[in-house]
């Protein structure tokens, strides 16, 4: 069969030369769930990878099948292509997280869902499909940690500078708000072999790598063991991890150092403990967040921080005193986002269960659109809110203050924090209303 993976649908027109041209030559987060699937897809198939961040899909293209992969944001353009592939008689799979949120919606625009992670029952489907017995829905199975998948030779377009791993799979934690964790198996924690993710590691031809790990602080014994592994490989990495591991756990974090960690991605979410335990991320208390940051940077380690507004505790105040506290603790680079209430979690059925969504515009639901009613704030308070502190934290007297002081922790840390700066500078572009 002619098989097409599409992932990373376009949701709005590349505004900026410099931004077209970045996309185009370079991959900056490399894609790993479509190469997946082709490397474990048996040979006497042909499989195309389109990302629609390098060329958009062309349906003129002769397919037997298309899997399209797609989040709650892009969710018109994977049905928008996924109806014209159906009219011209080619068998549509849809996945991702919309899709398994959402897979009787998801089913008038397709042949078949794939739900969860695909790849155990990806060649089920092939095989279904080949005997014209293709099902309706494909629920999701155990993942085994010790499947072992061979690197795929289909490879996205553009110079690679960063490659991708996965070491672990599914983050127990279930947070409110999070879609992956609330995703059907998404809560079901797995561990690869260590062997295996350093083999892999190994074969991947670029300096740096990107742990797409949920946090990789899940299970402290196996990421000292990975981490011990790494560092006669001398690769540099990026990885996610949770704050309350990272403030105690100093052998950790030196260890991350030793294998080549350049950064960490830090969910602390909110300086209010009242926020943090409604979402039910008991990991994050508010009292280890200076220990986690002084962890970090007594070994030279940039911290990436992610920061959401709108919880039900935020209240006009909170952008201040959230610039505030990101002063006091140092933190090097930080994402803000709108809280968004993501199909399939516990946070959408609240809020529509308390008639506070505002639209299911999907489109939407992209972190820097306001999609519900805030409890204390209006939705313009929010919008402008979050922009102010994305202007007041990225400003450029305080950007080249941190790429400065960054300089102290090596040459590939401060390169982090400085291209990360610069890239913060297009995000305040992103957030609009509804």
């Amino acid at each position: 069969m002619n098989i097409l993976i599409v992932e990373q649908l376009k949701t709005r027109p590349t505004r900026y030369l410099f931004e077209k041209t970045v996309l185009t030559m370079f991959s900056i987060l490399p894609s790993l769930y479509p190469r997946r699937l082709a490397a474990i897809t048996p040979k006497h198939h042909r499989v195309t990878i389109v990302n629609e961040r390098y060329k958009p899909v062309s349906p003129i293209d002769k397919y037997d099948l298309v899997n399209i992969h797609f989040t709650t944001a892009s969710a018109y353009r994977a049905y928008y292509l996924a109806d014209i592939f159906r009219r011209k008689g080619v068998k549509v799979v849809l996945s991702g997280l919309h899709a398994s949120a959402l897979p009787e919606e998801a089913k008038q625009h397709a042949d078949s869902i794939l739900l969860g992670r695909g790849e155990i029952n990806w060649l089920t489907l092939l095989n279904d499909m080949e005997n014209n017995h293709l099902k309706e829905i494909y629920p999701p199975e155990d993942y085994p940690s010790e499947i072992k998948i061979p690197p795929t030779r289909v490879e996205l377009p553009g110079f690679m500078l960063i490659g991708a791993v996965e070491a672990t799979r599914g983050c127990p934690y279930k947070c409110s708000f999070c879609p992956e964790s609330n995703t059907p198996n998404g809560s079901i924690f797995y561990m690869r072999p260590v062997e295996d993710v350093i083999e892999e590691i190994r074969s991947i031809p670029q300096k740096i790598i990107m742990f797409y790990d949920t946090s990789l602080t899940i299970n402290p014994r196996y990421a000292k063991e990975l981490f011990a592994g790494m560092r006669e490989l001398e690769k540099h990495f990026m990885c996610n991890g949770n704050v309350d591991v990272l403030a105690r756990d100093e052998e950790l974090v030196k260890l991350s150092k030793e294998a080549g960690c350049l950064a960490w991605l830090v969910g602390f979410e909110s300086f209010s403990q009242e926020n943090i335990d409604q979402t039910g991320k008991y990991t994050n208390k508010i009292e280890t967040y200076s220990n986690a940051v002084e962890n970090l940077h007594s070994n030279n380690i940039p911290i990436i921080g992610d920061f959401i507004f709108g919880f039900d505790g935020d209240e006009p105040d909170v952008f201040d005193e959230t610039l505030k506290h990101l002063e006091i603790l140092g933190i090097n680079i930080a994402d803000f986002t709108i809280l968004t209430p993501f199909p399939g979690t516990p946070l959408f059925s609240q809020l529509d269960r308390e008639g506070r969504i505002l639209t299911k515009d999907w489109s939407q639901y992209n972190l820097h659109t306001v999609v519900f009613k805030p409890k204390h704030l209006t939705p313009k308070e929010l919008l402008d809110g979050v922009r102010k502190v994305y202007q007041k934290f990225y400003a450029p007297s305080k950007s080249i203050g941190r790429c400065i002081s960054s300089l102290k922790m090596g040459f590939y840390p401060s390169s982090v924090v400085t291209g990360r700066h610069i890239v913060s500078s297009f995000n305040i572009k992103n957030i609009r209303g509804g």
